[in-house]
């Protein structure tokens, strides 16, 4: 698996058009959720592609705030699901915060579902459940040492 982290504007059209195609097929379509999928922070986050053989496998974007850095929009592409690269993924998404935020707290909101996944990677929850989209969400906080 090859890491690839780039602004939109250093994407090529395909690349981008790629990204939006499969977060719109996973957020939208799959989840029944309509929303403003592709919104003004992709101006400048981070976009994180987990590729195999040059073919986008997982995606992350990493946004920085002011006193936290968080990443959304976590996905494994349907046909690549069986092969478990979630924590590979967000393995990769934590290392790259690391490296261009060092020192700063990572704060995400975190479907429900996913709650005891994010604990694995040291995240505490820090809200109670509450509803985003009609999906059930949590506030995860991950410390920095």
């Amino acid at each position: 698996m090859k890491v690839e982290v780039k602004k939109i504007t250093e994407m090529s059209t395909k690349e981008l058009l790629t990204i939006i195609e499969e977060r719109v097929k996973v957020f939208v379509v799959e989840q029944n959720c309509p929303y403003q999928e592709v919104d003004k922070a992709d101006e400048d986050a981070l976009h994180l592609q987990l590729k195999e053989n040059e073919v986008l496998v997982g995606y992350t974007r990493i946004i920085e705030c002011d006193n936290y850095v968080t990443f959304g929009r976590v996905l494994i592409v349907k046909e690549y699901r069986a092969k478990k690269l979630g924590s590979q993924l967000v393995e990769e998404t934590l290392n790259e915060i690391k490296i261009n935020f060092p020192g700063k707290e990572i704060k995400i909101s975190a479907q429900h579902y996913l709650l005891d996944f994010y604990k694995t990677f040291g995240f505490d929850p820090i809200s109670d459940v509450y509803l985003e989209d009609s999906i059930p969400h949590v506030d995860m906080l991950l410390k920095v040492n």
